[in-house]
């Protein structure tokens, strides 16, 4: 766990510290798409329904694109 921790406070982009990183970006992407959704159709559908069809949606748009930054820094070697 303190080799995970080193690698993710450092930079430094393997297996472990991509996982983590995915799963922090989904669960702010979800945290902003109950917040998108709330606002956006809350009085219409009903606060409650709104939040969870945003926090479902957003991930869907979120995780290709984490993905795929994850995957050019680690090919590009940034550190």
């Amino acid at each position: 766990m303190t080799d995970t921790l080193t690698h993710f406070v450092f930079d430094d982009i393997n297996l472990m510290t991509g996982m983590l990183w995915l799963l922090i970006a989904i669960m702010i992407s979800m945290i902003g798409g109950a917040i998108s959704g709330m606002v956006i159709a809350g009085e219409e559908i009903g606060y409650q329904l709104s939040a969870m069809l945003g926090s479902l949606f957003a991930p869907a748009g979120v995780i290709p694109a984490i993905i795929l930054g994850l995957f050019i820094l680690s090919f590009f070697g940034v550190r």
